[in-house]
């Protein structure tokens, strides 16, 4: 029986080596990630038309920063000036829409904590976009009897 085996095995090629050689059956943990890259020098290189997805979803990095009594958020903006910028907030979401001739933005911002709208500064230099505002604590404490 054991010969039986061994003759099966030749006959796809299978030896000692190519037995010990099988590659792993679990997706590829970098595959997503050099698809992406891959994506993304293809549509630089103007081989590939851009996706949907332009502005905030590929292109544009915002990072939110939180205190105890501020959030700040941070957005890059490439190619677009100050007088194209629209800079919205209704206490939980910050919305951001900017059009310039090479580049739209227009972005819904969930905020890491509720805000004063009213309380909203900002400033654009180069690109960049930061917006502060004071935090809104509209809870209150409750006295238990």
């Amino acid at each position: 029986m054991a010969t039986l085996n061994t003759i099966d095995r030749s006959l796809i090629g299978e030896n000692a080596r190519t037995q010990r050689m099988h590659r792993d059956d679990r997706d590829d943990p970098f595959g997503d990630f050099f698809e992406e890259i891959e994506r993304m020098m293809n549509e630089m290189a103007g081989s590939q038309p851009p996706s949907d997805d332009a502005g905030f979803g590929s292109e544009t990095h915002v990072d939110a920063y939180v205190t105890d009594t501020t959030v700040r958020l941070v957005a890059d903006l490439p190619v677009v000036s100050k007088d194209q910028l629209s800079v919205q907030c209704d206490g939980d979401a910050l919305t951001i829409a900017a059009a310039s001739d090479r580049r739209e933005y227009d972005e819904t911002i969930q905020l890491p904590a509720t805000v004063d709208e009213r309380s909203g500064e900002a400033t654009f230099n180069n690109g960049v976009l930061e917006v502060t505002f004071d935090r809104d604590d509209d809870s209150s404490p409750i006295d238990v009897v």
